[in-house]
């Protein structure tokens, strides 16, 4: 199996890193079915991952993933057996799954999305059916995916404290793969069924910087488990409010937190002999889709936005102000497949990793945000295609033939577990990354909730 290659400036500081994980491979699951026994891990979640080679380290937790048919479809056996699980902890009893999805009816690749989502569902034994919150689906529609497969929406309705299909379909789980970025629909609320993940998990409600700051208690927790530096899985950051980018309100406070952020990186760089030049990623504290988001390597690039940039930054998905801001410790992608950049997005449901891709962007360079329109998925045994992919939904083709030989999902693949040189084994260390990340989201929950 094809995997992206890393400069050889920072392979062997990676290697060293992948050593510690994969010596501590047992006191590593043993840690993790401990944390499972505490904290309950969302229905499913979708983590993007920066590997620098001397850092390496989950940068956003998506929890309404949209990317289920860039998943190899061999690996639908293993997501029923994860989803099988996840809707067992929601309701015991349940023999089916209302879907709520996003109202794009004309994105047929994040309908590809829903179809995908639910072929696992079926697979584990569920009945599912999708229930719209588009006003404009006012009937059963039939609609086309980007592969020429069929799904059905019909309006979603309630009855005092049920939502349901006009046939009286009203399942003890209800699924959510919206975002809630247009806030909370009156229709669920106060609900008596079990919604996955919860309502406080969409983006109404929800702050990356909550999800960060919970982040820190976990890494600082496996740091000292496993005898590493935290700042090696754990990247700096801030929060900053009161924005208003349009007015330019808020401006130098922002200035002045990309500023602290710098040092503290410059510093650590300093410390550790590192000659990278230091830069922060800010982006909206809730939102979605890339959207929102800037690479900043000094205070006076935010204090002189032009006008396209303030207009970027101003609104994310469904025109949400953006007025507050995560300002983040930029992480290198030192990984390139035929000379693009790239990044792992690894998938889990439950506390299973079910699968994943790389996200390639031949026009980025090492330091700029990935998820952005010109991104493809790329299967790892091929090249990388040509074509634009504007969002999450709607790569080419060849980009949903993705970690076709990722046959060790979630477990080293090798007998000698410290074996750096086994493919299989750093993807191993992704999956751990991307559960750190998971934990930390059932954390932010509960604590949110």
């Amino acid at each position: 199996m094809k995997l992206p290659v890393i400069s050889s400036e920072h392979l062997a500081q990676l290697q060293a890193f992948e050593v510690k994980i994969l010596c501590n491979h047992a006191k590593i699951e043993a840690w993790f079915r401990s944390q499972w026994n505490v904290h309950r891990p969302p229905f499913y979640g979708s983590v993007d991952i920066r590997n620098a080679g001397y850092k390496i380290s989950s940068i956003d937790m998506n929890l309404f993933p949209g990317g289920f048919n860039n998943l190899n479809p061999n690996f639908i056996p293993l997501a029923a057996v994860a989803a099988q699980d996840a809707v067992q902890r929601a309701c015991e009893t349940a023999k089916s799954v209302l879907i709520i999805p996003e109202n794009h009816t004309r994105n047929t690749f994040y309908l590809q999305n829903v179809y995908a989502l639910g072929e696992i569902l079926r697979s584990a034994g569920y009945e599912v059916r999708l229930g719209s919150l588009n006003p404009e689906v006012t009937e059963p529609a039939e609609f086309e995916t980007a592969l020429g497969d069929k799904i059905l929406l019909e309006p979603l309705l309630r009855t005092r404290d049920r939502v349901h299909l006009a046939d009286g379909f009203s399942p003890c789980v209800v699924l959510l793969n919206n975002d809630l970025s247009a806030g909370i629909p009156d229709i669920l609320k106060g609900i008596s069924q079990t919604v996955l993940p919860p309502l406080h998990g969409g983006w109404t409600t929800r702050r990356k910087t909550n999800h960060f700051g919970a982040y820190n208690q976990v890494a600082a927790e496996f740091a000292k488990l496993i005898g590493i530096d935290e700042w090696q899985i754990n990247p700096y950051f801030e929060k900053i409010g009161g924005l208003d980018f349009q007015g330019r309100e808020g401006e130098d406070a922002l200035a002045e937190a990309v500023e602290r952020v710098l040092a503290k990186i410059q510093a650590k760089y300093d410390e550790s002999g590192i000659t990278d030049k230091p830069f922060v990623i800010v982006k909206a504290d809730a939102g979605t889709y890339g959207m929102g988001v800037m690479s900043v390597k000094s205070a006076d690039e935010v204090r002189g936005l032009n006008r396209k940039n303030r207009n970027k930054m101003a609104k994310v998905k469904e025109g949400l102000e953006v007025s507050e801001v995560i300002v983040q410790e930029g992480i290198y992608t030192y990984e390139t497949l035929n000379g693009a950049v790239c990044e792992p997005v690894v998938y889990m449901m439950d506390r299973f990793v079910i699968g994943g891709f790389f996200r390639v962007h031949e026009g980025r360079g090492a330091d700029e945000n990935l998820n952005a329109g010109g991104m493809v998925f790329v299967p790892l045994s091929n090249s990388i295609p040509t074509g634009n992919g504007d969002n999450s939904q709607e790569a080419p083709e060849a980009c949903k033939r993705v970690f076709e030989q990722w046959d060790s999902l979630g477990m080293p693949r090798s007998e000698k577990d410290c074996d750096v040189d086994n493919v299989h084994n750093r993807l191993y260390v992704y999956g751990v990354m991307a559960r750190l990340s998971l934990l930390a989201a059932s954390i932010e929950l509960e604590e949110t909730a």
